[in-house]
């Protein structure tokens, strides 16, 4: 049995841990900053780290793609835009343990030779905004932050920056050029942000997760973390748990750990009821059914069984839930949120909104089955980020693992699904 692992979650429980006071001395910063640069990424790269915000990238190897003697300024940017619906993480560990983060930037721009570091946050979690600028406020009159920080010689200004509230932001080059004052959307790559990021400059874009795991690594080493989780997705994660659960919440727990064992953890599904379907990394990952409750999760296994590990967000649904309604919402978060820079994406989730719409309402036909994931199939892949391929991956799941609940709509003319049991406040007999 995996047991949870508490270290960005360890201090949650004290009424003062997003204080200076509650969190400690930056010890990990103290170290790191008598490291050498090129040492510190190093050590990052023997933990393993993946980037905690979906795609898994190695953490240290995306900090040596710097170019260094250059002559440029070079910058840390902290991707805090979190926004997809069931992804809940970054919020919590901003609120509850914001000077992990701070600490966590540190590090990462000594290791990048950066001066200057941002942190880009959804512009509608005022609260953890008002959270992050006092967390800031308090390491810069501690000394933590600005010129030569621990008598090193190393200067460092760090800038919280509140977004519009757009999900595409979250897109790297997207957030870049909001960060910059344009509107946000992604660019043509390359040139790729190590090389021409930031107002064209050399440019690290990481996860709240990923940075705030940093410090634990230096002060513990990279074997410590290299001895947790699976031999290639190494290290521990905060797993949100929402939907029809018990006890829902995050559960930090080593990469690698199933679905089975944290409902076990979280109180199972809610009382008189079956597991059905749920995502293993947000809406933006193909759905699982309860044949996968022992997939383990890391990047590895679930890819395997044809999902992505994604932001570990993990959605869960019982029986009461009509999938083509989930998948509808979805699918109309995703053609809100289009930039409609490129036209796979801007067409397509807006006529896969349409179609959805019809068939929940049991107007459809057995072809518009195969228009959708036409629609689908002519998206992915063929858009300028992410977002449209996250769109599509509802839409192949669901039909793949669910055909005969889209049939009875058009069976007997409607959704068979009461709504209402399905809801926080629904009847849960």
């Amino acid at each position: 049995m995996t047991t949870l692992t508490p270290v960005l979650t360890a201090n949650w429980d004290r009424p003062d841990s997003f204080t200076l006071n509650g969190y400690g001395e930056y010890k990990a910063a103290k170290k790191a900053l008598g490291m050498d640069p090129d040492a510190v990424i190093q050590a990052v790269k023997d933990s393993g780290l993946r980037g905690r915000g979906g795609a898994g990238f190695p953490t240290g190897m995306k900090w040596g793609f710097i170019p260094q003697g250059d002559g440029k300024p070079h910058y840390l940017v902290v991707n805090a835009d979190e926004s997809e619906p069931g992804t809940c993480k970054d919020i919590p560990l901003m609120m509850a343990n914001p000077h992990s983060l701070v600490e966590g930037v540190i590090i990462t721009s000594y290791a990048i030779r950066a001066n200057q570091a941002f942190i880009y946050v959804r512009g509608e979690v005022l609260h953890v905004i008002r959270r992050l600028h006092a967390a800031v406020r308090e390491a810069y009159e501690a000394g933590l932050l600005g010129k030569d920080i621990f008598g090193s010689g190393y200067d460092l200004d760090l800038v919280v920056h509140s977004g519009a509230g757009a999900y595409i932001c979250g897109e790297e080059t997207a957030l870049l050029d909001s960060l910059e004052g344009y509107r946000g959307q992604p660019r043509l790559k390359p040139p790729f942000p190590a090389v021409a990021g930031l107002y064209a400059c050399p440019t690290v874009i990481n996860n709240v997760e990923s940075v705030a795991s940093v410090p634990s690594i230096i002060t513990n080493g990279a074997d410590w973390f290299a001895g947790m989780g699976t031999e290639k997705s190494t290290g521990f994660g905060i797993f949100s748990l929402s939907g029809h659960v018990t006890r829902p919440g995050q559960y930090e727990a080593p990469l690698g750990i199933t679905l089975r064992e944290l409902l076990d953890m979280a109180g199972g599904i809610r009382a008189g009821h079956r597991l059905k379907f749920w995502t293993p990394g947000g809406s933006s990952t193909p759905i699982f059914t309860d044949e996968h409750l022992d997939v383990p999760l890391d990047f590895e296994s679930v890819g395997a069984k044809g999902s992505m590990l994604g932001t570990r967000a993990l959605q869960i649904f019982d029986e009461t839930t009509c999938v083509v309604r989930a998948v509808m919402r979805w699918t109309e978060f995703y053609a809100h949120e289009s930039c409609g820079k490129c036209t796979p994406c801007r067409e397509g989730t807006y006529w896969l909104k349409q179609v959805l719409i019809r068939l929940e309402k049991g107007q459809g036909t057995e072809e518009d089955l195969t228009t959708i994931t036409d629609i689908a199939d002519n998206i992915l892949g063929r858009s300028f980020c992410a977002l449209g391929d996250g769109a599509t991956s509802p839409i192949h799941s669901s039909v793949k693992y669910f055909r005969e609940e889209y049939l009875k709509h058009f069976e007997i003319g409607g959704c068979p699904f009461d709504h209402a049991p399905s809801t926080a406040w629904g009847d849960a007999k």
